[in-house]
């Protein structure tokens, strides 16, 4: 049976605010699924930190996985959700989902924060039958 991974990230939020302001829409629409740009946008102040989170929680679960974000995962690949109590989750698609299952993760548990101009996420994946 496969071990738990874990994955953790932390990101500078003005260097994802300095994203949103020099790429825009190119950035976001490469980098962010669309429910993660509804929620990032719905608040108005704090966009960038939702997106920063956001973007951390990608990075820990490409750690997580061991892949890095080459051999054909894609950032939109990686989708932070919510569950009906509002608590982040993770949801993967494409090249992500297929790496995750061959590592034998069937699901994730995700805490995100930020605060001081920094985001971080961390994350556990685990195999079937463990979480």
């Amino acid at each position: 049976m496969p071990e738990l991974v874990h994955g953790v990230d932390l990101v500078e939020i003005r260097r994802i605010e300095s994203m949103l302001e020099s790429h825009g829409d190119h950035f976001i629409d490469r980098v962010f699924t669309a429910a993660e740009q509804r929620y990032a946008e719905e608040g108005g102040e704090g966009r960038a930190e939702r997106y920063a989170a956001r973007f951390a929680a990608k990075e820990a679960i490409f750690k997580a996985l061991g892949c890095g974000w080459a051999g054909g995962t894609a950032w939109i690949d990686v989708g932070v959700t919510h569950h009906a109590g509002g608590a982040p989750a993770v949801e993967l698609t494409g090249q992500t989902a297929t790496l995750a299952k061959e590592q034998g993760i069937s699901s994730w548990v995700l805490s995100l924060s930020h605060s001081g101009g920094l985001a971080i996420a961390s994350v556990v994946g685990t195999p079937e039958g463990r979480g």
